[in-house]
């Protein structure tokens, strides 16, 4: 157990708000399913046509607002574990704005306007701002320790 010695105690904080974004992770593919149902856009088709398609815009939508929490998950998920390894309370504060800015991302997405998306998601790229300079910071901590 020495590679976990290395970490600080408030580490834990972190392991445990990536672990919640998986469980919003796991909820949005549930949407994605309920609206693939909902508006008959079946396997394997990602997105639907208009021209097949009358609800294709907001199954897009929902489809579309998970698609780029995906994107945007192993940013999140580094950024998280190289900055929580020196600052682990902050990344911790700052992964929580992550999260709770994802999911309204998510649901202002899932509207069918995509324009809904940023009012509160916006906060989500901050935090990731935050969340590079911890990082930042644990890097040059590294190298000049």
């Amino acid at each position: 157990m020495a590679g976990v010695e290395l970490l600080p105690r408030e580490f834990g904080y972190v392991v445990l708000t990536i672990v919640l974004y998986c469980f919003l992770n796991f909820w949005m593919a549930g949407q994605v399913g309920k609206a693939r149902k909902k508006y008959k856009v079946f396997y394997p088709v990602m997105y639907a046509l208009e021209s097949d398609n009358k609800d294709a815009k907001i199954f897009n939508c929902v489809q579309r607002g998970h698609q780029n929490s995906l994107e945007m998950m192993p940013l999140f998920f580094a950024l998280m574990i190289l900055g929580g390894i020196r600052h682990p309370l902050i990344c911790t504060a700052l992964g929580l704005v992550y999260v709770v800015a994802r999911y309204f991302y998510f649901t202002g997405y899932a509207t069918g306007n995509p324009e809904n998306r940023i009012t509160i998601g916006k906060y989500g790229f901050l935090a990731l701002f935050g969340l590079m300079i911890c990082a930042i910071s644990c890097g040059i901590n590294l190298l000049i320790a």
